[in-house]
């Protein structure tokens, strides 16, 4: 199973046609024939994004989609109008509305599929966030809860465009709420967004002396600034770069020439998403204590990759999704103590850890399992990338020598044990298990290398 996606439309063959086309590239669909059994079925499903239809009986679309944005449970899930309304005011009542965005009948595929990946992408973001929120929760440690609807006064936008009319125009609009920087160099836009701190950042595609989608990506590669949300500028008639913009990640696209009123609508929209995963990431931080952390390291402890673990398998079984688990032991630990003293070992363990931290994905979670021994989950993540990363890991650690003073360094190694859930039935002691049992396989034959859980290997390993 892949993201679900619930379909809610009166008319059937709508339904059934949308079925089709969704599950033809793999999703998982539900649906629903009205605006109630919609909220319902939100509720109990929580699907990965809502094609909602606009004109239907009882409660419309505009209607059910502030609803289910003024519900804190299921408001970060992405909402896309369905409608054969074309007028740009429908556009604009559903964003205010809080729709992420509108597709209009009949529904061009490459839009759909596009649009949908897209969403899809941002959302799974954001659950992992509330994944680890609702952690420290089952844990006792409770922080303030976030609302998806938030304050977006005071933000600060930047737009990179050489159209000086444009540029004028869209920057007049946007001052009106927020702070506003413009950029009309394309070779200065890059170092202006890393020092800035922007809410969103808007890019023409039209730019004169580049290529404003090479310049979002490079801005959406920068660590620091990747999780700000890009608007291009595209030509209405160019849906090839409409597309391609959001199979690279960029959030959405406006259209040239710019409506200022849909433009407000769709940066207020990007800017209310930033704020709410900002909100979850800072309740999130704001609740951690000594109490689920390694003082030594920073990072997570045993007690809490346990409680996290067990979360991660639940849901990783119940949505048909791949989770791997590595863990390794740094070898020969014991010398390093024994021949340097317990303040450089534990100089190690830090550095071991560092490591650890710069060479995972933002997704996954690193804890110490104990001693000399780190665990890295990997959600959404299949056996294959798994011992790839295990892999990648080992040899960064072999290759990188470790400081035990102003001046000198060591080299050491790892063994790593490498684990995939079941996706038939599994769970947290089993996994964890197989992927030690395979640590020690590493170790026992010879140290520095990764070792797979034996009931995790696929054919041919």
């Amino acid at each position: 199973m892949t993201a679900q996606i619930l379909v809610v439309d009166d008319v059937p063959a709508n339904v059934k046609l949308l079925e089709a086309k969704l599950a033809n590239e793999y999703y998982d669909v539900i649906s629903a024939k009205d605006g109630f059994e919609a909220i319902a079925k939100t509720k109990e499903h929580k699907p990965d994004l809502i094609l909602l239809d606009v004109m239907m009986p009882g409660m419309d679309g505009f209607e059910v989609c502030q609803k289910l944005k003024a519900d804190n449970e299921v408001s970060h899930i992405p909402i896309v109008m369905v409608t054969a309304l074309s007028e740009k005011s429908d556009r604009l009542k559903g964003l205010d509305a809080g729709a992420d965005d509108f597709l209009t009948k009949p529904i061009n595929d490459m839009a759909l599929f596009a649009r949908v990946k897209s969403l899809i992408r941002i959302k799974q973001l954001l659950d992992e966030v509330r994944l680890r929120d609702m952690t420290s929760s089952e844990m006792g440690i409770e922080g303030e809860k976030s609302s998806f609807i938030s304050d977006v006064s005071g933000a600060s936008t930047l737009l990179v465009d050489d159209d000086t009319v444009q540029g004028k125009q869209v920057i007049a609009k946007l001052s009106e709420v927020y702070k506003t920087e413009w950029v009309q160099e394309s070779d200065q836009a890059l170092a202006k967004a890393i020092s800035g701190d922007f809410d969103v950042i808007l890019i023409s595609t039209l730019l004169s002396d580049a290529d404003g989608l090479r310049l979002a990506s490079q801005i959406k590669s920068q660590e620091e600034i990747r999780n700000v949300p890009l608007l291009v500028l595209v030509d209405e008639d160019d849906t090839r770069v409409m597309f391609k913009a959001l199979e690279m990640g960029i959030n959405d696209y406006l259209t040239v020439p710019v409506d200022k009123n849909e433009m407000m609508a769709r940066v207020r929209s990007q800017i209310r998403r930033k704020k709410y995963q900002e909100a979850l990431k800072s309740t999130y931080q704001k609740s951690i204590s000594m109490a689920i952390t390694d003082a030594l390291t920073g990072l997570y402890n045993r007690h809490y990759l346990n409680t996290h673990l067990g979360n991660m398998v639940k849901q990783s079984l119940k949505n048909g999704k791949h989770l791997a688990l590595m863990i390794m032991d740094m070898d020969h630990f014991k010398a390093v103590n024994d021949g340097y003293g317990h303040d450089v070992g534990d100089m190690v363990l830090k550095q071991l850890a560092s490591m650890i931290v710069n060479a995972s994905r933002s997704a996954e979670l690193a804890a110490r399992f104990g001693g000399e021994e780190f665990v890295i989950l990997m959600p959404e993540t299949d056996p294959a990338s798994a011992l790839g990363a295990a892999n990648r890991i080992r040899e960064i650690i072999e290759t990188t020598p470790f400081k035990i003073n102003d001046t000198d360094t060591i080299q050491k190694t790892v063994s790593l044990g490498v684990a995939s859930l079941h996706p038939d039935g599994d769970s947290a002691e089993s996994l964890l298990k197989r992927a030690d049992e395979a640590l020690y396989e590493a170790k026992n034959n010879g140290r520095n290398q990764v070792r797979v859980g034996a009931a995790m290997a696929p054919k041919g390993w």
